[in-house]
């Protein structure tokens, strides 16, 4: 080894060393002492000499890795058994990890991606881990991306080093809460759900039993990391898990170890340990999942092994814990059975099954526990329908078989039934009184006789000790804080001399323990004594207990109970675990009711008797003082039921405040809008204060006249007054035409007369020919203003009928409006001023309504007012356009009658100018003129 050791420290040669270190590995298993002490800072120097060399990196880290690693072979740990009394690997992890600087080096080496380099790294830093945990995870946390770069192994392809790098993650994590969270939001749940899912989920090999590990290390009393676990919807992906076929037959141990370690996962998420609100909502994710409705099909399925079993009524107690959905949902599940029954049923005839494991029948004793609020109201109606022990028909009941169980030759039935009813009686007033009168019958021909009196029966007979402390805790259970219960008991003349035998005699170690449960039960007699029994009063049984037993026994007797061992077992957590079933003596809920009586039951029994009347007065009127309490908490209550129906109601009114207002909104944006339309028409239509010549006394519109029309009646003034002016140039030029007709008659007197006349009529012809054209220019101009007048009126007669139709909406809208607040208004009056300030607004608005209405009054009014206007005008634009047709046609015939004299003239030989062709008609008009004038 020392040859080895200077060759790898002096060679020159790469080969030399690589030959050198291969050979130091060899030798590193048998010879592990002296390898490690002589080579190791060899091989830390090469590791960082030679980091280019793949084969000889690979076989230093091997060699290390046997060096520090104590999974030796079980031949090799025979051989070196002296030699590792020291803890040899413990010592050169110390010895490498000295320095940082070595590890930091190894997480650099794990990232090389060759599979020599990567694989050996992965197992001597796992090595490191195991020997020297704290240490190498304080390193690697304080390392830069240490954590990192080791959650890379996760994805890499070859399984051998992925599955290595989980083992490596499972020690990282172990009892280190920072590196866990780092881990958890390197994204580890999800790479190690894929592993499990890639894996066949329970039916996979070791990998997934590793995964589960490393999750467990993960979520297991890290409440950040369980936060983020259910917000990342990662308990969705476990249902498949639990997804077990029909054929149930074929469970090997790898799949029973998987599913354990499953079954464990789920309780590590909803454990009484974590807080209670995160355990609540695990719970109520994994109902709405489904993975309750999976375990509940687990639970009723057949050919499930033991273990499983018992472990899945464990995890569904904790899941159904403290959760009501989850109780309901449990509360409802049957066992595929003809009849079908409930599964707690099906639970409890394992219980009380002696044939059954002794593990799964402490697991159905704290299902029951936990989920018994649900069976509480069945309780005295299965009991008070027992005929007999022996059911009837094929329906069994959860009363019968607790019943059955708590009168059983087997102990631990008895025991377990015992327990189950006393913590369905536990803080549980009602039911104690009602068991109270349950009778049995305890065989044909007998009398029945009481629950209480049966289970005092069992107690003196002498049964097994396990049996009478079942019996005995119940019956404190049943009798503490219930002065009825106690006086039923007090009542059978056999009970307290019993007690007082059982406490007064000196017998063995296993009985002491029935004699401290029997001095308790004696106390809670005197302490919750109503002395309503004369012959039981408190005072008599403390001078009993002082004459037969003594003060100082008595009280010595009572701390049996807490100072056993199998008391102090039960006192630390609320699941039964025990070792056999003969160390099943304690409850976890009766160690709590024994810290609570042990005190005050020791004081009462040295108080005197003046001490005891005072108590009592003290008693009285501290019952009197809870009465008015419980009085004022009733009506308090009933106050409450009050106000958060008036809250429910007041809510819902304000609902539906706000959905009218926002219906009233709606409709006072609609009024708006036709508001503006209403200006808009009022702009288009305009605004004067002028009266109309028709109406010019009465005729007003909200006190404004419109511009338009009083325009319009100007303009038809105008044009009337030039068409009576034409009229009057036409009758002229008829009186001339009449003239010409008459001066044609006379032509034939003389030439010169007709000189004359023809110069005459040619300076007459001129002055008609002028005339004219100023005519048919005003015609022009008159017609386009009469086309003018009939496109304004079209405009007129599409706006009035809009404007008429609007006040019409308007005022439908306004009346939904009215009858929505009138609605609004009265709700809120019966919500008792809770909406004031709405009926202030709803008045407000009516006020404005009755305004609006008044405006859309004076509207119609005014709509009428322009219709009638508008008829009018219709009128007088017809009239006028007539009028103008007349005239038109008048000129045509003027036209006619002037080209008739025009070939007159001619054919008289009257000269005519020739003019354009547009002009010629009027030129010759003239011709004409001047040639009839000249003839005249």
């Amino acid at each position: 080894i020392q040859k080895l050791c200077d060759r790898v420290a002096s060679s020159t040669l790469l080969d030399d060393r690589r030959d050198a270190v291969r050979a130091l590995k060899s030798l590193s298993k048998k010879y592990r002492l002296e390898v490690g002490i002589q080579a190791m800072e060899h091989l830390i120097h090469v590791l960082q000499t030679d980091r280019s060399d793949s084969e000889i990196i690979g076989y230093a880290l091997d060699t290390l890795y046997n060096v520090i690693s104590n999974d030796l072979e079980e031949e090799e740990q025979e051989e070196n058994l002296a030699k590792q009394v020291d803890d040899l690997g413990s010592q050169f992890t110390e010895i490498f990890i000295k320095q940082q600087e070595n590890v930091t080096l190894l997480l650099t080496l794990v990232e090389e991606f060759d599979f020599h380099v990567r694989w050996p790294g992965v197992k001597l830093l796992t090595s490191l881990l195991k020997q020297q945990g704290p240490q190498v995870q304080q390193i690697i946390l304080v390392s830069p991306m240490g954590v990192s770069r080791l959650m890379d192994l996760l994805a890499d392809s070859r399984e051998v080093i992925r599955n290595d790098g989980v083992l490596l993650l499972q020690q990282l994590t172990k009892s280190n809460a920072a590196i866990q969270k780092i881990v958890a939001f390197e994204n580890a749940f999800e790479r190690l759900l894929d592993i499990i899912t890639e894996e066949g989920n329970s039916d996979g090999g070791i990998v997934v039993e590793d995964c589960l590990l490393l999750l467990q290390n993960l979520l297991k009393n890290n409440n950040s990391n369980q936060n983020f676990f259910k917000e990342g919807s990662y308990i969705q992906r476990m249902k498949p898990w639990f997804e077990v076929g029909d054929d149930n037959c074929g469970w090997s141990a790898q799949k029973v170890t998987n599913l354990h370690l499953m079954l464990q996962l789920v309780r590590v998420l909803v454990s009484p340990t974590n807080p209670p609100g995160a355990t609540s909502s695990c719970q109520k994710a994994m109902f709405h999942c489904g993975l309750l409705q999976q375990l509940c099909t687990i639970l009723m399925a057949t050919g499930v092994p033991a273990d499983i079993l018992t472990e899945t009524i464990n995890t569904v107690s904790e899941v159904i814990r403290g959760c009501q959905t989850n109780q309901d949902y449990f509360a409802s599940v049957n066992a595929p059975s003809n009849p079908p029954r409930p599964a707690i049923v099906v639970l409890l005839m394992s219980m009380v099954n002696e044939r059954q494991p002794f593990v799964l029948r402490c697991a159905v004793l704290y299902c029951f526990h936990l989920c018994c609020p649900k069976y509480l109201a069945g309780f005295v109606a299965c009991f008070n329908l027992l005929a007999s022990l022996v059911a009837t028909g094929n329906s069994v009941s959860a009363g019968q078989l607790l019943c059955g169980g708590l009168f059983s030759t087997d102990s631990l039935s008895n025991w377990c039934a015992a327990v189950a009813l006393a913590h369905a009686l536990q803080e549980n007033a009602t039911l104690k009184e009602q068991l109270l009168r349950v009778q049995l019958a305890t065989s044909i021909g007998n009398p029945p006789v009481s629950l209480l009196q049966q289970c005092t029966n069992i107690l003196s007979q002498g049964s097994k000790v396990q049996t009478r402390v079942g019996l005995l805790m119940l019956l404190c259970t049943w009798l503490s804080n219930c002065s009825i219960a106690v006086t039923h008991f007090l009542h059978n003349p056999a009970n307290v001399p019993f007690l007082t035998g059982q406490i007064a005699e000196n017998l063995g170690e296993e009985e002491q323990l029935v004699q401290g449960l029997c001095a308790l039960l004696l106390g809670i007699s005197i302490y919750y004594n109503d002395n309503s029994l004369e012959n039981y009063r408190k005072e008599k049984l403390k001078q009993l207990i002082e004459k037969r037993i003594g003060r100082e026994n008595f009280i010595e007797k009572l701390g049996f109970i807490s100072k056993h061992e199998l008391y102090s077992r039960a006192a630390q957590k609320p699941q039964p675990s025990f070792s056999s079933p003969d160390h099943m003596m304690f409850d976890h809920e009766f160690t709590k009711l024994v810290k609570e009586l042990e005190g005050v039951i020791s004081k009462a029994i040295y108080k005197s008797s003046e001490e005891d009347k005072k108590e009592e007065e003290v008693k009285k009127t501290l019952e009197q003082h809870d009465n008015i309490v419980t009085h004022y908490k009733k009506v308090i209550r009933e106050q409450d039921q009050e106000l958060e129906e008036l809250k429910q109601r007041i809510n819902t009114l304000t609902s539906q405040n706000e959905q009218l207002q926002a219906t009233v909104t709606q409709q006072v944006s609609q009024i708006q809008q036709h508001k503006d339309q209403y200006n808009l028409l009022k702009v288009q239509l305009g605004k004067d204060t002028q009266h109309h010549n028709s109406h010019s006394d009465t005729f007003q519109m909200n006190g404004i006249q419109t511009e338009e029309v009083s325009k319009l009646k100007e303009e038809l003034e105008e044009w009337k007054n030039k068409h009576e002016l034409l009229q009057g140039q036409l009758r002229e030029k008829d009186s001339v035409i009449e003239k010409l007709n008459s001066s044609q008659l006379e032509m034939g007197t003389t030439e010169q007369s007709s000189q004359t006349i023809r110069s005459a009529g040619l300076e007459h012809n001129s002055e008609l020919q002028k005339e004219l054209e100023m005519l048919r220019s005003q015609i022009q101009l008159q017609a386009a203003e009469i086309s003018k007048l009939q496109m304004e009126n079209q405009k007129l007669q599409v706006m009035v009928p809009v404007h008429k139709r609007e006040p019409q909406s308007v005022l439908v809208l306004v009346m939904v409006w009215v009858r929505v607040c009138r609605c609004v208004w009265e709700q809120g009056h019966q919500a008792q001023g809770g909406l004031k300030l709405l009926k202030s607004e709803v008045k407000t608005l009516s006020e404005e309504k009755e305004l609006l209405k008044q405006q859309l009054d004076s509207s119609s009014s005014t709509v009428a007012i322009l219709q009638d206007e508008k008829s009018k005008l219709q009128r007088e634009v017809a009239e006028s356009k007539k009028e103008q047709d007349d005239l038109l046609v008048l000129l045509a015939d003027q036209d006619q009658k002037i080209s008739a004299l025009k070939i007159k003239l001619k054919d008289l030989g009257v000269p005519v100018e020739d003019e354009d062709d547009i002009e010629s008609g009027d030129q010759g008009d003239e011709d004409e003129d001047g040639d009839e004038d000249e003839q005249d």
